[in-house]
């Protein structure tokens, strides 16, 4: 369905990241609701590189653009060269930047803060020149291990990753004193699911993961008292909306993008096995992060509703329900 009645035909927007989780699912977004739009994907395609820990650079894939019929560019954010030609040979009309190093365990300071914040300055500046409203994807990491719910403003990251994102965000505010002609919004998203998360692999949420365990025939292994370790879980649906609604908004800022509303990663298990209609028993393991690991996100969304006109539309069940035949055809087709 659509999420604003502005008229984007004959736009040309930007998508970094595009080939990724919630990037192509934007592009699909635009393709399906405005034919005469022109959406220009840029993405890091994956390789055989990876970072230090072992998991992949990039993890966007082509298969998440399969039926696409944009503009499809393999780059990487942190060319200049390629930035420069962006510049000069595009007219963007908005920007969502989603590219990243978004692995929160990666060791990479450098590339981090390189990717993350420096290419983000880059584009800041194509959409200041281009006259492009820009929508970037913060992070709910900012937040660290900081109590519930998380409001912007007490932000206490843990690693390089959420650090990264929240100095895009210092950098963002900056942009918007600076700049009046444009509107800038930081998403802050939380823990995201649904369509087009599998290349991310073992990055991709419990949600796939667990619904392959299942149908596997493998009993689901959660950690100790996973009844009492919460998190805001959000279907893709929703975050696609929130994009949207910050093409044009009442207001340049960071914002939340949740539901508002914690949910255990027990009931996620629960919620599957009814779906699939399984009912293999839980195995229960130690947590070997205690100490580094959050316990309970819950976002304040209060200002994402009242600046961007945002209502998250799923709940956790309706989310997952949507998501099965998903989780499905994957299972079948791709593992």
């Amino acid at each position: 369905m659509r999420y604003s009645s502005a008229d984007l035909n004959r736009k040309t927007i930007l998508i970094t990241g595009g080939a990724g989780f919630i990037g192509s699912n934007l592009a699909f977004y635009f393709q399906e609701n405005y034919p005469e739009v022109h959406v220009v994907v840029l993405d890091l395609f994956r390789s055989n590189i990876t970072l230090s820990n072992g998991n992949l650079r990039s993890f966007g894939h082509f298969k998440n653009l399969l039926g696409f019929q944009g503009e499809v560019i393999s780059g990487d954010i942190n060319d200049s060269t390629l930035l420069s030609k962006l510049k000069r040979d595009y007219q963007f009309d908005y920007i969502f930047h989603e590219a990243a190093i978004s692995d929160t365990t990666a060791l990479e300071q450098d590339l981090m803060i390189q990717t993350n914040v420096n290419a983000f300055k880059d584009l800041l500046d194509i959409a200041v020149a281009h006259g492009a409203n820009m929508i970037y994807a913060s992070s709910g990491a900012t937040y660290g291990d900081a109590p519930s719910p998380q409001r912007v403003g007490r932000e206490a990251p843990q690693n390089v990753y959420g650090f990264s994102k929240l100095m895009m965000d210092h950098l963002a505010h900056k942009y918007t004193k600076k700049y009046d002609h444009i509107s800038i919004v930081g998403l802050r998203y939380f823990n995201v699911y649904g369509p087009r998360e599998f290349f991310k692999n073992k990055t991709a949420s419990m949600v796939v993961q667990f619904g392959h365990q299942l149908l596997a025939g493998k009993n689901p292994k959660l950690f100790e008292n996973s009844d009492q370790i919460l998190r805001d879980f959000i279907f893709i649906e929703d975050i696609i909306q929130a994009n949207v609604l910050a093409m044009n908004p009442k207001e340049n800022g960071v914002f939340n993008v949740g539901t508002g509303k914690a949910r255990s990663f027990q009931s996620m298990v629960d919620i599957l096995q009814s779906e699939l209609g399984t009912s293999l028993s839980c195995e229960y393991i130690p947590n070997p992060y205690i100490g580094r690991y959050q316990f309970h996100t819950e976002a304040d969304i209060e200002s994402t509703k009242a600046i961007l006109g945002y209502e998250p539309r799923f709940s956790f069940e309706e989310g997952i329900a949507a998501y099965v035949p998903e989780i499905k055809r994957l299972f079948e087709q791709e593992l």
